[in-house]
C-alpha cells in the first residue's frame, strides 16, 4: 500500500515553485496561480520565511525567494547531452537578441525545461522556469515535440494523455499537422499569461527528436506575425547549431 502524500508539503513545494518563477509576488498573485486558499498561503509563506527560503520585502511590494533556494538543487547532476550542447548557443542567442531561450526534454507525459537563459535576459517575462513541466498539447515546447516525433510515438502519447474522443483526437492531430507544416509551434491562445508568448522548434539528430527549444517574449513588443518572421529563422539556425554540437560531443575522441 502506497502512503498518502503529505498535502502541506505538496502545497509548500507548489508555492515555492511559483515564487521561484517571479522576481516579486503577492499573496493575491499566488492565490490566483496556485488556487490555494489565502490563509493557507499566508501560513506557508510564514514557514518559508522562518526557514529563510523566502523573504517579505515590503519595499518591493511582496515576497521573493532568497539565495538559500540554490541549496535545494545542489545535489542534482547529469544534464542530458543536448543541454550541454545547447548551453553556449542559447546564451549567445539571448545576448544578441535579449529574449530568453528555454531547452526542454520529454519526460513521461510532459516537456521539462532543462535549461533557460532567463538569468542572461534583461527583458524576460519570467523569473525562472528550470524544471517546469509543460503540457504537450497547449505549450509551444510540447507541441513542437508532439508534431515532430514519429507517428508511432505521437499516437502512443495521445493515448497516454487519454485523448480518446475521436473528434478531440482528430482536432489535435490537425493542429499538430499545421505545426509540422509550418515548422514551428506557438502556445495555445488560452494559456496564461497572455501577455507573453513562446515560439518553439525541435532539436533533431539523425531523424530523432532530442529536445525542443523556444524563445519567450512579450506580445506587446512583438505581435505574432512579426514575431514569427523574426524569430523562426533564428530558432531554426539555433536548433541546427545545437544538433551539430550534439554530434560533436557524441563523436569518439581520437
Amino acid at each position: 500500500m502506497v502512503d498518502q502524500p503529505v498535502e502541506s508539503v505538496l502545497r509548500a513545494l507548489s508555492l515555492l515553485r511559483e515564487l521561484n518563477r517571479q522576481r516579486v509576488t503577492t499573496v493575491g498573485d499566488l492565490h490566483r496561480v496556485t488556487g490555494l486558499p489565502k490563509p493557507t498561503i499566508v501560513r506557508l509563506l510564514a514557514t518559508l520565511c522562518e526557514a529563510q527560503y523566502v523573504v517579505n520585502d515590503r519595499r518591493q511590494g511582496g515576497y521573493h525567494v532568497t539565495s538559500n533556494v540554490k541549496a535545494l538543487s545542489c545535489g542534482y547532476h547529469g544534464d542530458p547531452l543536448v543541454v550541454e550542447a545547447a548551453r553556449p548557443w542559447a546564451i549567445d542567442f539571448t545576448r544578441q537578441h535579449r529574449w530568453p531561450i528555454a531547452v526542454a526534454t520529454f519526460e513521461r507525459d510532459a516537456m521539462v525545461v532543462r535549461f533557460s537563459t532567463i538569468p542572461d535576459s534583461p527583458v524576460s517575462p519570467f523569473h525562472g522556469t528550470v524544471n517546469l513541466r509543460l503540457d504537450l498539447l497547449s505549450r509551444a515546447l510540447g507541441r513542437a515535440y508532439l508534431a515532430f516525433c514519429s507517428d508511432k510515438e505521437r499516437s502512443f502519447l495521445l493515448d497516454v494523455l487519454e485523448i480518446d474522443d475521436p473528434a478531440e483526437r482528430q482536432s489535435n492531430l490537425a493542429m499538430l499537422g499545421r505545426v509540422r507544416r509550418a515548422g514551428f509551434a506557438v502556445r495555445d491562445a488560452h494559456v496564461e499569461p497572455r501577455t507573453s508568448n513562446t515560439i518553439a522548434v525541435p532539436i533533431q539528430r539523425d531523424g530523432r527528436i532530442l529536445a525542443t527549444v523556444g524563445v519567450t517574449y512579450f506580445v506587446s513588443a512583438h505581435p505574432l506575425p512579426r514575431a514569427v518572421s523574426h524569430f523562426v529563422p533564428l530558432l531554426h539556425e539555433l536548433s541546427q547549431r545545437i544538433g551539430e554540437s550534439v554530434a560533436g560531443l557524441e563523436a569518439p575522441a581520437l
